[in-house]
């Protein structure tokens, strides 16, 4: 996009862009989404950048009506499988954070240097200083949100001391952390600090979003023990256990979506209420980054049913339901697992090999078995070579994976077929462009194959009684 396009969607305040670009004013020294409220600057005034990162770098400050820090982030990191792609992805998960720029560059098979120089020259701004800007926006989340004392969150947020995350705050909100937990609203916070109110967060998407065949597909697979679908459709509630890094949780997610309507009731750009319960905090950020993978919240809604709209056979499908979303996996190694069974089977296999919780939720007991679990349980079989491929390495699906090696590695798991190797490439490394065997997978489709064919079996099970 050149500067005047950009500037036409600063003008228009369109929400398309909001994530895709970030805009800053050199007269308030404040960055801000393009679909920003306030007054729109002179373009001669407007500096644009890549990222909110660098933005902060250049010296401006996030804006307090349009919050910029919690766009919805850009759609580019699911469709781009290269290297700065696959970083964006693993820098979300909260990589940084656990095992520094080195564990980064390692997982992505290039040098420190070559990461930093490779993310500078796109975005303007290095990986330390995009964990940064995460890291912002993890401690405004819970300073806003929770009653945690201002020194947990800090170390929660994965700051290395409360002098940092002090100075973070001042710079990236023109404000303390007091300040900033004292300007969330009063009713909110209160309920929020309650102990079994966990987390609440809004998981924002752009453009509208169909939540009820997302909840459909969700509750269909839904394994007991792990998950459960309460409700009715239309006001379903989405519960799952989740392993993290630093300890478990509990997610809670609604299927009404919030945010404005248009006048036809559709969502131009919105979010999902959910509620998080972690045993450690410093979870948060990969936890919220695995939720919005699960339901594919930083997809480009405008971009895909533009492309599959001017299909002839797509086109009712795409008018019937614009924003339908190709959902992803909240853990790839379970997903991987989960293909090769059936929901029944799956949650025999949590009663027997499932870590249980602490403490149980209701009808939520379990953790999925972890790889390592399952092959030395189960040795034998499909399920048994997936399970060593996934605990050894030989086939990774972590958010910075190959997407085509670790296909390659899936179809060399003896006895895993083709179909099965799509079905979790579609879904635990969340590539929109796959079509399995067999499937109508024309060109003009790309890249957003896994998406047309989601519209042609979701049209399927309506016509199906």
């Amino acid at each position: 996009m050149d500067e005047d396009t950009r500037y036409e969607a600063v003008r228009s305040r369109d929400g398309r862009f909001d994530g895709e670009f970030f805009f800053a004013v050199e007269t308030t020294g404040i960055y801000c989404r393009p679909s920003c409220p306030a007054v729109t600057p002179k373009q001669r005034n407007v500096r644009y950048y890549a990222t909110a990162a660098a933005a902060q770098g250049a010296g401006f400050r996030a804006c307090r009506r349009c919050r910029p820090d919690a766009v919805p982030g850009s759609a580019a990191w699911n469709v781009r499988a290269d290297v700065v792609g696959r970083a964006m992805r693993l820098i979300g998960d909260g990589v940084i954070d656990r095992e520094g720029v080195g564990g980064l560059a390692a997982r992505l098979g290039y040098s420190a240097r070559q990461v930093q120089r490779q993310l500078t020259a796109e975005l303007g701004a290095g990986p330390v200083a995009l964990a940064r800007a995460q890291r912002a926006h993890t401690a405004r989340v819970l300073l806003q949100t929770t009653g945690l004392p201002v020194t947990e969150i800090a170390f929660a947020a994965g700051f290395a001391s409360v002098r940092q995350f002090n100075d973070t705050i001042r710079e990236v909100y023109a404000a303390t952390p007091s300040e900033l937990r004292a300007a969330a609203p009063r009713t909110r916070h209160r309920r929020a600090a309650a102990p079994t109110a966990g987390i609440p967060l809004r998981l924002a998407h752009r453009g509208p979003y169909q939540a009820g065949p997302v909840f459909d597909l969700l509750s269909r697979e839904a394994v007991p023990g792990v998950e459960e679908m309460s409700g009715r459709p239309g006001g379903r509630t989405y519960r799952r256990t989740l392993r993290l890094p630093h300890g478990t949780g509990i997610v809670a997610v609604d299927e009404r979506p919030g945010g404005p309507r248009t006048a036809s009731g559709a969502h131009p750009g919105g979010w999902l209420e959910a509620r998080l319960h972690l045993t450690d905090p410093r979870d948060l950020t990969t936890a919220v980054q695995r939720l919005r993978r699960l339901f594919d919240l930083d997809a480009d809604p405008y971009a895909v049913d533009e492309r599959l709209g001017a299909d002839p056979r797509l086109a009712p499908l795409v008018a019937a339901r614009p924003g339908l979303r190709s959902p992803g996996s909240a853990d790839p190694d379970e997903t991987a697992l989960r293909a090769l069974t059936g929901p029944e089977a799956a949650g025999e296999l949590v009663r027997r090999y499932g870590k249980a919780l602490d403490a149980p939720c209701g009808t939520l007991t379990h953790l999925f078995p972890e790889p390592a679990v399952l092959a030395g349980a189960e040795p034998g079989g499909t399920l048994g070579a997936l399970a060593a491929a996934l605990a050894d390495g030989a086939v990774r699906l972590d958010p910075g994976a190959d997407r085509d090696e670790a296909h390659r590695a899936l179809l060399a798991v003896p006895g895993l077929d083709a179909a099965t190797a799509a079905a979790v490439r579609t879904r635990a490394l969340g590539d929109p462009d796959v079509a399995p065997p067999g499937a109508p997978a024309p060109d003009h489709w790309r890249p957003w194959r896994s998406y047309a064919l989601l519209h042609l079996r979701v049209a399927d099970d309506l016509e199906t009684p």
